[in-house]
């Protein structure tokens, strides 16, 4: 795993990545963290979002994806379902949902620049380094690059 400093979505739209991928609640919201700010930035992430049920559970482990343009290419978006719930407190990050997003995203995306924020570590309470080292198995002999937030 890489990791950079920097703004994620920043990056993306300097064209930087091919593919990003950040986490989803099962619910259709992103409203807090860095879900909110690629629904504010790219649209048409929040619009793949909403093309799913709210509320489904079976959701966890699978992803819904947008396409933008960014200069020079396409960028796209992965939506991860990776937590089913986004209120309260404790532990909402779901590890088994984590390794299936980005086992499947491999699957789709092998051979493209890979980016994500720490996933699961922040709002959703997961242990980053128990979700790195998943990404790390899942993602091995890919380009990928973890995007550490700094302004």
């Amino acid at each position: 795993m890489q990791t950079e400093q920097g703004d994620l979505v920043q990056k993306a739209k300097a064209g930087e990545f091919d593919v990003i991928v950040h986490g989803c609640n099962c619910f259709c919201q992103m409203g807090a963290g860095i879900a909110k700010t690629i629904k504010q930035v790219f649209p048409a992430a929040y619009q793949a979002d909403l093309t799913t049920v709210a509320g489904d559970r079976t959701k966890l482990g699978t992803y819904s994806i947008a396409q933008v343009d960014v200069p020079g290419r396409v960028l796209v978006i992965v939506n991860g379902y990776t937590q089913y719930q986004w209120r309260g407190s404790g532990l909402k990050a779901d590890y088994a949902a984590i390794r299936q997003v980005f086992r499947a995203v491999k699957q789709a995306y092998a051979g493209r620049r890979i980016g994500y924020p720490a996933l699961g570590a922040g709002l959703a309470g997961g242990d980053w380094s128990l979700i790195a080292a998943i990404i790390d198995e899942e993602l091995a002999g890919e380009e990928h690059v973890f995007v550490q937030w700094r302004k």
